[in-house]
């Protein structure tokens, strides 16, 4: 089956189910948090599929396609890290944390695997 739309994409999928996850979870955090942690963890979890999407459109060009999955790859780190420090706060539970932390450790490997191989993906 050839992939038409970006939203077709496994990692797109896991990586906007991740940000929807994340959202709710973070509804949960304390009020002080609503202008940092909160905010920080849900616009990096939203950049990643921001950047698959952005990817996909610029797949005419190999290195454009593999720069905004860096940008994705980047962006999936910087959540994780804000998902450790939900956790160090108490605010995620240990498993909760180790959960999406492995989530975001398979969209990562998504990506890094798309981007060692955009042949596979560009158009030209």
């Amino acid at each position: 089956m050839k992939i038409k739309h970006f939203r077709e994409l496994d990692v797109y999928q896991n990586a906007l189910k991740a940000a929807m996850e994340i959202f709710e979870i973070s509804k949960r955090f304390p009020n002080e948090e609503r202008f940092s942690l909160t905010d920080q963890v849900r616009r990096s979890s939203r950049s990643v599929c921001a950047n698959i999407s952005e990817a996909w459109r610029k797949r005419r060009y190999a290195a454009a396609f593999v720069s905004k999955l860096n940008d994705a790859e980047g962006e999936a780190a910087e959540t994780q890290v804000h998902i450790e420090i939900a956790s160090l706060c108490g605010y995620l539970d240990g498993a909760g944390f180790q959960r999406l932390d492995d989530i975001y450790d398979k969209i990562i490997g998504q990506l890094v695997n798309m981007a060692e191989h955009p042949e596979k993906w560009t158009t030209h």
